[in-house]
C-alpha cells in the first residue's frame, strides 16, 4: 500500500442549501459552533477564501491540548466545492488533500468529503472518526436553521 491508495470518503445529508452549508464550512464564525468530532471544540478558525488563500482551525481537546489543522486553497468553486491541503502537526510526512462536494439533493444537500493521501491505515482510521464527528455538529447545526 503507497501513499496515494491510503484515502477515505464520508457522506452525509444536511438539511440546508448547498449555499448555506458551504457558507458554514468556510466561515469562521460558523466553523466555531460545529466544527470537531464528539469532545473536541473549535475555538479559533481562520479563513481567507480565496485560491491560495490559507486556513487555519483550531481543535481544543479534551485534556485542553490544541491541534492546529491548516492548509491551503486550491480550488474553491462557490456553493458546489472545495480542494485544500490538511497538514495536522509537524509529524506528517507531507500535506494530505480533502476535497469537499456540496451536492444538491432533495430537502438539502449531500456533503461528500474525500481526504486523501493519508500517511497510514490508523490516520485513516482517526480522520474517518474525525469526519464522522464533525458531519454530526454540522447536521445539527443544519437542523436548527438559522444559524447559517
Amino acid at each position: 500500500m503507497t501513499l496515494a491508495d491510503l484515502s477515505l470518503i464520508v457522506r452525509r445529508h444536511i438539511k440546508a442549501s448547498p449555499n448555506r452549508v458551504f457558507a458554514a464550512w468556510t466561515s469562521p464564525e460558523a466553523l466555531k459552533v460545529w466544527w470537531g468530532p464528539q469532545g473536541v471544540r473549535c475555538p479559533d478558525a481562520q479563513v481567507d477564501l480565496t485560491v491560495g488563500g490559507h486556513y487555519r482551525i483550531a481543535n481544543e481537546l479534551p485534556d485542553g491540548r490544541l491541534l492546529w489543522i491548516e492548509g491551503i486553497f486550491e480550488e474553491i468553486v462557490p456553493d458546489e466545492k472545495l480542494v485544500y491541503s490538511w497538514v495536522s502537526s509537524d509529524l506528517q510526512p507531507a500535506p494530505e488533500r480533502v476535497i469537499v462536494h456540496f451536492k444538491p439533493v432533495r430537502e438539502g444537500t449531500e456533503v461528500i468529503v474525500v481526504h486523501e493521501r493519508i500517511a497510514s491505515k490508523a490516520a485513516v482510521d482517526d480522520h474517518t472518526a474525525g469526519w464522522e464527528g464533525c458531519l454530526d455538529g454540522l447536521e445539527r447545526l443544519g437542523l436548527i436553521g438559522d444559524v447559517f
